[in-house]
């Protein structure tokens, strides 16, 4: 069985590739992919006269080089869990006051026709009928800046 296995190691470094392909797919995490890219360049070294201890260390080095350097390109280039869904999706976007923001209560914010309850980013009074952007969320409550500072000024 061993003369076997090191006579075939293509084979080996075949079902080697075709495991971490697997993985890959089923977490999709960008790690194991570098493994079977490898695995794939080690069938064809293993046709070479290369012990099976040094074709290992081959494998070893080079996933581990393709790891550090390359998956942090490949998951900006890709966007892997970059999207922003749900409540993330609106900051940044304009909402209007419906109900007055001041410096010790929350007011109202309306977007996209739901309304949250909402807080000055500077503590500063934002009257109603005001477009503001937001900032951040903080459970449900939206942290806006006020985008026409002459309307938010308290008379």
């Amino acid at each position: 069985m061993i003369d076997f296995l090191i006579n075939n190691v293509h084979w080996l470094w075949f079902v080697v590739v075709v495991i971490f392909t697997l993985i890959e797919l089923f977490t999709f995490g960008l790690a194991t992919i570098w493994f079977a890219i490898v695995g794939v360049v080690m069938i064809f070294l293993s046709f070479l006269p290369i012990p099976l201890a040094w074709q290992v260390l081959i494998f070893l080095v080079l996933s581990t080089l393709l790891l550090i350097f390359t998956r942090p390109i490949a998951i900006k280039k890709l966007k892997v869990g970059k999207a922003r869904t749900n409540a993330d999706s609106i900051i940044g976007k304009t909402a209007i006051v419906v109900k007055e923001i001041s410096k010790f209560d929350k007011g109202e914010v309306k977007i996209n026709g739901v309304i949250w309850s909402a807080k000055s980013m500077d503590d500063s009074e934002i009257k109603e009928g005001c477009e503001c952007v937001i900032e951040k969320i903080e459970g449900v409550t939206l942290f806006v800046s006020v985008l026409d500072k002459t309307d938010s000024s308290a008379e």
